[in-house]
């Protein structure tokens, strides 16, 4: 069957309510759902074989829920959530390159437009992370302090038109970038492999950071937002691009470098500190403890490899009005359920977004089958996997799991009281712009049915076995 007309016949099927299965080469063409009756509720639910299945319709009762039950109230909110996404490397904007024009523009529609994923974080590499083609800067060479050498040129041959069409399907992509490494000469050991940040180079490198957002702006990618080193506090043994920033060195940076000349350059760019695990919480409270460097670093960044979320409730618990962003994480194309450990990154997305945390955003949006291109020693997947030989599209499991938030939960949402303290069940709500609540429910146990309960209205949800479930209702 040819592909125009598939999709036309799962735009009916959608239309009729009947779950579709996407095959290979076609994209699932899932329509927004559009706000059911006020009395009831809407469901979607990722299981089995099921992705973002239309369930059972639900309805709001008068009276006592029974059993397990969480308990809702959308009349006690908490942060504003700012969006979904994950991160366009060199490496995701290489796959990306290597496709047909039209089957690009057909992926992009799907990962990006408003009425179908939509997503709308991301995250860019300022110069060369360990998911890229090669090792680079915007300066190599021998030091050069004025920075005469400054050139974006490697980002030009497709990272740039990536981004530019990314941003022409989705406008509101929100997008924020990290440096994994210094240029060689501002560090000890003169790599960008490892080592550490130099401070007689702190004035020299955020005019290096000023270039480069001058530069995205010039070829029409404005950046919102920079954090100062992706994981400051590892030289991952000089295996890949990465640099040690102590915790004095960050603040020195941010309070008397960086965030001053972005001031005096009436530049809008935020800057969030750390983008590091959650077990570094102490380190960011100290930052924070410094005015200086607090008036210029609005927000944290991030990543949850090791430590928990709750950890990042401690900082918020500190520092209440300083912004959180999830900001990396992503599967390993070795792990045998890649493609449907939907309920784990389910997990790690709720309990971030339960500890104050106002984005999501994963790391690669796309690598090929075995995680390429990679300079760096581990073997993380994409979003997508794109074949390297036949360019078949591929899903992983997270990126079932992070369609229930993105397609549901709108820029501008903000977080209300969901609780329930239930085994093998963790849960998310919030309230839409337009006053629409969406309640997202994680069940990595087995099949169980719980009672939801808001003010004196009740309903029962079937939670099935290794599922994700979305409600909506007005």
């Amino acid at each position: 069957m040819p592909v125009e007309s598939t999709r036309r016949e799962f735009l009916k099927l959608s239309a009729l309510g009947v779950t579709a299965t996407a095959t290979a080469g076609v994209f699932p063409r899932v329509v927004r759902l559009i706000g059911p009756e006020p009395s009831t509720i809407a469901v979607r639910v990722t299981h089995g074989k099921e992705r973002f299945a239309q369930g059972a319709t639900l309805a709001w009762q008068r009276g006592s829920p029974g059993g397990e039950t969480i308990v809702l109230d959308p009349n006690k909110k908490f942060q504003e959530i700012l969006g979904f996404g994950a991160a366009f490397t060199d490496a995701a904007c290489y796959n990306f390159n290597q496709l047909t024009s039209s089957a690009r523009e057909q992926l992009f529609h799907e990962l990006f437009h408003p009425s179908e994923l939509g997503l709308n974080t991301g995250r860019t590499c300022i110069g060369s992370s360990d998911y890229s083609t090669k090792i680079y800067s915007f300066d190599d060479g021998e030091p050069d302090p004025e920075l005469k050498r400054f050139s974006i040129e490697h980002d030009r041959a497709y990272i740039l038109p990536i981004l530019r069409e990314a941003r022409a399907v989705n406008p509101d992509l929100f997008l924020f970038s990290s440096p994994w490494s210094p240029p060689g000469w501002m560090k000890a050991g003169g790599s960008m492999l490892g080592g550490s940040m130099r401070k007689s180079y702190f004035d020299s490198y955020a005019h290096y950071f000023l270039k480069f957002l001058d530069a995205y702006k010039g070829e029409g990618v404005p950046i919102q937002a920079v954090t100062v080193q992706n994981e400051v506090d590892t030289d991952q043994d000089g295996r890949m691009p990465a640099c040690l920033w102590g915790q004095e060195y960050e603040i020195e940076f941010v309070r008397d470098h960086l965030g001053p000349l972005l001031e005096a350059s009436k530049r809008d760019t935020k800057i969030w500190i750390l983008d590091h695990n959650y077990n570094l919480w102490g380190r960011v409270i100290g930052e924070l403890d410094d005015p200086g460097m607090r008036k210029y670093a609005n927000a944290v960044a991030w990543h949850g490899y090791v430590g928990g979320a709750e950890m990042a409730a401690k900082v918020h618990d500190a520092y209440p009005n300083v912004g959180m962003h999830w900001t990396e994480g992503g599967p390993d194309y070795t792990s045998p359920d890649y493609a449907t450990d939907w309920t784990r990154w389910s997990g790690v997305f709720t309990s971030a977004l339960r500890n104050w945390c106002q984005s999501i955003t994963g790391w690669n949006l796309a690598l090929d089958e075995k995680g390429r291109p990679n300079i760096g020693p581990f073997p993380c997947g994409g979003l997508v996997t794109i074949h390297s030989q036949s360019k078949e599209i591929t899903r992983s499991g997270q990126y079932w799991a992070i369609q229930h938030f993105v397609r549901c939960i709108r820029r501008g949402a903000r977080r209300f009281e969901s609780e329930g303290a239930l085994h093998n069940l963790e849960h998310f709500a919030c309230e839409n712009p337009d006053g629409q609540k969406v309640l997202i429910v994680t069940n990595s146990g087995g099949s169980r049915t719980i009672a939801l309960q808001m003010g004196s209205l009740t309903t029962s949800l079937i939670c099935e076995a290794d599922s994700v479930s979305t409600l909506l209702w007005n």
